[in-house]
């Protein structure tokens, strides 16, 4: 491959298959527990808020799971996304790292979001669903199931973190556009939301309260189900269509990565790229690398506890073996709305309690200054989220030249950040600060 190559596409079409990383675990996960009994999960408990056929996922210790093709054929309004040599950003770190990234910021709602939206509501539908309610905090999830509820003809509401409410207006704008209701969380509509806003009137919210309103209008209105954007195992294995395609690009640019990066928040897009690859690292003995990058505002990972907590504020949700900060916790208002969750996906947490991922967080203030290097020198500008992958990178590649040697780095670009771009303006304009 010339060193000038940037577009790589993949050998085959869209995949075929989900991944199931649990299949390949060195030791079972902690199972999920009632809220009320403490007992485990049973497919009846789950199926209050989900569709029997994605509870059936969730649980699934399969390995592969074919994706319907009805989901497939909407896939290909985007994908397979393209793999992109980073040589001019190579170029401005001077660094002998090859930097390759998976840019999921080519889907119509601009971020990863639509691998597993188009899916849930592909089985909701199938189960007689007529409406799905969900959180979002930045507003990429939102978007994308306001999307993939318009494609299979559902209502769709949105329940948008109220800092993010705010600061993105756009992305409320595009889920109007494609036939959602978005309300600020915490809002008026539920009890719950009542509940915080008396608390505190101005409350930014957080993903926490927005999971807890969103289940408590799936309880409360009947032909609703939950849908959620990260975390749970049937999302974060929906995703993996971006691994299993970005290791057939790599084969097709003769490299083998060293190193695997993703931002955290609930864990999904780290999860979309990086369980193909961990999958080939447990069963094959492939010595990949894998770095998990978090905000410091929010460092679930890097400085919060592994044990059973809630998913939402509220104490609604199943207990889940995670690393947390506490259901309680309320981030700080910070631009990056899409990682400020408390918790991390269990598959995610089992990994590195496992010591198979790393894990780094960084301020804001960081992370805007490499995003708007990378912007200037691959011409892309990325979501703030992905900005913290762009950062440890970055970082990873200027090791590479103190050291004096080749490596090869693959990130996933999550989305891109045009929609974020008042978050830039306050960052360029002095106006940006860290937690």
């Amino acid at each position: 491959m010339s060193e000038q190559t940037r577009f790589i596409l993949p050998q085959s079409s869209i995949p075929t298959q989900w991944y199931n990383i649990q299949a390949d675990f060195p030791e079972p996960m902690p199972v999920p527990l009632h809220p009320a009994t403490k007992e485990p999960v049973t497919v009846e408990d789950m199926t209050a808020i989900f569709p029997e056929n994605l509870v059936m996922q969730e649980f699934s210790t399969e390995k592969y799971i074919d994706i319907p093709e009805p989901v497939r054929e909407v896939y290909a309004l985007w994908r397979p996304t393209p793999l992109l040599r980073a040589v001019r950003l190579e170029k401005a770190l001077d660094t002998p790292a090859h930097i390759y990234y998976k840019y999921e910021g080519a889907s119509p709602a601009g971020s990863h979001k639509p691998n597993t939206a188009v899916a849930q509501a592909y089985y909701n539908k199938q189960a007689g669903i007529t409406r799905l309610a969900t959180e979002t905090g930045a507003g990429q999830w939102g978007a994308s199931l306001a999307l993939a509820c318009q494609l299979f003809k559902m209502e769709c509401m949105v329940y948008m973190v109220k800092v993010s409410f705010n600061q993105k207006p756009y992305r409320k704008m595009l889920m109007h556009t494609w036939g959602a209701d978005v309300v600020p969380s915490p809002s008026d509509q539920t009890n719950f939301g009542r509940q915080m806003l008396e608390k505190n009137p101005n409350s930014p919210g957080s993903l926490g309260i927005a999971i807890s309103e969103a289940i408590e209008d799936t309880v409360t209105h009947p032909g609703t189900k939950y849908a959620l954007g990260s975390v749970l195992n049937h999302v974060c294995m929906h995703q993996t269509v971006i691994g299993e395609e970005a290791i057939l690009q790599m084969e097709q640019a003769g490299e083998e990565p060293d190193v695997i990066v993703g931002c955290v928040g609930g864990g999904s897009n780290f999860a979309g790229l990086s369980y193909p690859f961990m999958r080939e690292r447990i069963t094959r003995g492939k010595k990949y690398r894998f770095l998990a990058v978090e905000p410091s505002a929010c460092p679930t990972m890097t400085a919060g506890g592994l044990r059973y907590d809630f998913g939402d504020t509220a104490g609604m949700t199943p207990l889940l073996m995670m690393y947390t900060l506490g259901h309680d916790f309320m981030p700080p208002a910070i631009h990056t709305g899409g990682l400020r969750y408390h918790g991390m996906a269990p598959t995610v947490s089992h990994l590195f309690k496992l010591g198979l991922i790393d894990a780094v967080a960084y301020h804001q203030t960081h992370v805007f200054k490499n995003a708007v290097l990378f912007a200037r020198s691959e011409g892309i500008v990325p979501a703030p989220e992905s900005a913290h992958a762009v950062t440890a990178v970055m970082e990873e590649a200027l090791k590479a030249r103190e050291a004096g040697e080749k490596r090869v780095i693959v990130f996933n670009l999550s989305g891109h950040g045009l929609l974020d771009l008042a978050a830039y303006e306050t960052y360029l304009s002095g106006g940006m600060e860290d937690a």
